[in-house]
């Protein structure tokens, strides 16, 4: 695929360009039920979808920074077609915007494989969405998403995934898991993976659940003397780490967990009833050390 596959997207569209020429969502839409509709209005309409098409046997992949500054509105929604045998594989990490939301629409002929890495770490009013429809339209395909997310103050993190399956989708393997960490009770967090299956011959599997910071984890990692913030950071690094696994570039997968480290430093370091010392500033390997913390 030509250009750099890393990439910060979402400003809103500029005049004369492609724009998406459909009406103004509302709450009945469900894949908008949960966004900042206020927000959306302020830049409709939007850019027109990326497509990405990968020919037969090919393999693209992609990884998406979110960024935007606070103030903004970060909308993109990207389309990939997977032709007989090709993969995609897509990471995104959503950390940018008042209201910040990537939709990725996916189609898999026979033999083609899907595989998405998201992350979600808002905090503040942040509205942040990760939104995906999958649609296994022949045999064999397969797909996988994995997505986590860590929400402090009065963010709202949500995940909403569909996957259908058509009828002569035979053999189609699709699996989804979403995982939410609250930092504050008054954070929200939706997970909604959706399944459509028209086939009698597949394995489609999902799970979406939320918790909070494993206070025995906490107290293990202290009694090994890591000062209360260091702990949360590590407990933090290692539930979105698998989120980021799949990056086979080393330089890039850097990239990646340096800018989910900084965004979870800001959330920490601004939400105060996790308390507890200050923030180291040498930065931790995204992956790997303490394990626990995981929504249960």
């Amino acid at each position: 695929m030509p250009g750099s596959p890393h990439e910060r997207h979402g400003s809103p569209a500029e005049p004369g360009s492609g724009l998406m020429n459909l009406a103004l969502p509302t709450r009945r839409d469900e894949s908008w039920r949960y966004s900042d509709l206020d927000a959306v209005a302020s830049v409709w309409p939007v850019p027109a979808a990326e497509t990405i098409e990968v020919a037969a046997g090919e393999h693209v992949s992609r990884i998406i920074i979110q960024d935007e500054a606070l103030d903004a509105v970060a909308i993109r929604d990207i389309r990939v077609v997977l032709h007989k045998g090709a993969t995609a594989t897509v990471h995104v990490l959503n950390i940018g915007g008042k209201l910040g939301r990537i939709a990725i629409d996916v189609t898999c002929h026979e033999g083609a494989h899907f595989e998405l890495g998201g992350a979600i770490l808002g905090s503040g009013q942040q509205t942040l969405e990760i939104v995906t429809t999958l649609n296994h339209i022949e045999p064999n395909a397969t797909s996988n998403q994995v997505v986590r997310s860590v929400l402090a103050g009065r963010a709202t993190g949500s995940y909403l995934g569909k996957v259908a399956v058509a009828r002569h989708a035979q053999k189609t393997d699709a699996s989804q898991s979403v995982k939410a960490m609250l930092l504050s009770r008054t954070a929200t967090a939706n997970a909604k993976p959706e399944l459509e299956i028209f086939a009698d011959d597949v394995k489609c599997a999902h799970g979406a659940t939320v918790g909070e910071l494993d206070a025995m984890a906490l107290f293990y990692l202290a009694s090994r003397g890591i000062a209360p913030a260091e702990a949360k950071v590590l407990l933090l690094q290692a539930f979105v780490a698998s989120a980021f696994a799949e990056i086979a570039d080393a330089d890039e997968r850097a990239k990646v967990e340096a800018a989910a480290l900084a965004a979870l430093e800001r959330m920490l370091g601004a939400n105060a009833p996790l308390g507890g010392g200050a923030m180291q500033t040498a930065p931790l390997p995204l992956a790997g050390g303490a394990g626990g913390g995981a929504a249960t």
